[in-house]
């Protein structure tokens, strides 16, 4: 294989790196983010009352799918 080949491929690897450590950079600040985000939300008023609603309606949701395959 040329020298010049080998460069192009060393140069798109090292491109790829860069990008693939960018990505797991934002990722980690998109975690940081949700994490938290969630800690403040956990903080309000009626966050357990929310939950619960929450739950509850997921149940509801699972069981009309039971019902629907059901048919």
């Amino acid at each position: 294989m040329k020298e010049s080949k080998l460069i192009e491929i060393r140069n798109k690897v090292e491109t790829l790196g860069g990008v693939a450590n960018q990505l797991i950079r934002e990722v980690n600040n998109i975690k940081q983010l949700a994490i938290g985000t969630l800690e403040t939300i956990k903080q309000m008023p009626d966050y357990e009352e929310a939950i619960e609603k929450l739950k509850e309606k997921a149940k509801d949701e699972e069981k009309k799918k039971v019902e629907v395959q059901a048919d």
